[in-house]
């Protein structure tokens, strides 16, 4: 790939999806290109960017440039401590706030192939075990159609799925009844307690109703420093005041202008 090329999909991916692409990670974009090039035909980079940079081309192509720089790796109860407390922490304080009166909402924002979304649905089976009326819904958002249309079905690999509890397995995980294939798929219940939609932050979305709670984690270290503070005060604006925010561990909101006070390292609560 030319530096020209590369600068030009590096610009465009940017704008587009937020995504910085240094130039140390031209390898890395040539490498994940390849397979397009060999789908369509094209003998080389340039011929790929002008057909990608053609009206159809942008038309048939862009899901897959985005399939292709976006990352989905991901596992279920990462950053366990998150769980924890929302399970121990914030669930028992809405719900002795507001009991039946409303659904608590969940929002995942970019949920790559289902594992965090999936999470927090077993997390609030395990609440409403004593709550039999607790209501909750669970958004789960990401770019990559490629990623939503892995998470919709809901199979993972067994050591995909090692992050879920000993206890939790039997209740939420089917197994293959072909053994030898070691997969199991999260059970039906679960799967229609998540609602899946594609979203891409650099659009100015806005959705059906603020939530409780926003889980965006380990996604704004792809953007830089601008972009990452203007997707999170996105995520704010549909966060209901009182609400939670998660981030990753690797990232950091420190001198961002956000209407949150921190009240753990890395969970935040939205003040106004």
């Amino acid at each position: 790939m030319s530096e020209k090329d590369f600068l030009r999909f590096a610009e465009f991916i940017h704008e587009t999806c937020g995504i910085k692409l240094q130039r140390s990670k031209k390898t890395m974009l040539e490498a994940r290109l390849q397979k397009r090039l060999r789908a369509l035909g094209h003998d080389s980079y340039s011929t790929y960017a002008s057909f990608i940079f053609s009206q159809r081309g942008m038309e048939m192509e862009l899901p897959h440039l985005i399939d292709a720089v976006t990352t989905n790796t991901t596992d279920f109860f990462r950053e366990s401590r998150h769980f924890d407390y929302l399970l121990q922490s914030a669930l028992p304080y809405w719900y002795a706030e507001h009991g039946n009166a409303r659904r608590f909402a969940v929002w995942s924002a970019g949920c790559s192939i289902g594992a965090e979304p999936y999470t927090i649905a077993m997390v609030m089976a395990e609440f409403t075990v004593h709550r039999p009326s607790f209501r909750h819904s669970i958004l789960a958002t990401d770019i990559s159609g490629q990623a939503l249309a892995a998470a919709v079905r809901g199979i993972y690999t067994e050591d995909q799925a090692r992050g879920v509890p000993t206890g939790m397995r039997s209740k939420y995980l089917m197994r293959s009844k072909d053994r030898t294939r070691r997969l199991v798929r999260i059970v039906p219940e679960l799967r229609r307690a998540v609602t899946f939609q594609r979203l891409n932050f650099m659009e100015d979305f806005r959705l059906d109703e603020q939530k409780d709670v926003v889980f965006c984690r380990n996604v704004i270290i792809y953007f830089d420093r601008p972009t990452q503070e203007m997707i999170l005060s996105r995520l704010c604006r549909q966060l209901r005041v009182g609400g939670h925010l998660f981030i990753g561990h690797s990232e950091s909101i420190t001198g961002m202008d956000l209407p949150v006070r921190q009240v753990e390292p890395t969970i935040y609560i939205k003040t106004d």
